[in-house]
């Protein structure tokens, strides 16, 4: 059993180095994401700030307005294709986490019930024992 048992706590060991290194990806992932997600923003409120207004302003500028609000517009798409695409990632990641975490929960379940084999057949090996009683005083 105690191979058994030194087997367990190897696969025990990788599964942890596992699970933390999905938590790693998995806070990787989001980070990423809610950088995504602060560029989206930004992008957005640069685009609705060079919104059309009435002013009585040159045409050659309202043409490089319209130009630098489509390429915005443009920006603003693609950032919600990362943004999507980001957490995505993210999702996976936390799928991965999870799976990592049951994983290592198995594991440890079976050293548990290995552990509790071992006390249960020292228990028994007790029972077993012979029963000595040795007489510390002599008669009185």
């Amino acid at each position: 059993m105690a191979r058994n048992r030194q087997t367990l706590d190897r696969i025990h060991r990788v599964r942890t180095i596992q699970l933390n290194l999905s938590r790693a990806d998995e806070a990787q992932a989001r980070d990423r994401a809610a950088s995504e997600a602060a560029l989206s923003a930004r992008i957005t409120a640069l685009a609705e700030a060079i919104a059309p207004t009435r002013t009585a302003a040159a045409g050659f500028s309202l043409t490089a307005a319209a130009h630098y609000r489509d390429r915005l517009h443009q920006s603003a798409s693609a950032a919600q294709t990362r943004l999507e695409a980001a957490d995505h990632r993210a999702t996976v990641a936390g799928e991965a986490t999870r799976a990592a975490r049951r994983d290592q929960s198995a594991v440890e379940k079976l050293l548990a019930r290995v552990e509790a084999d071992d006390v249960l057949k020292e228990v028994r090996a007790l029972e077993a024992a012979p029963a000595f009683r040795k007489n510390r005083h002599d008669p009185c």
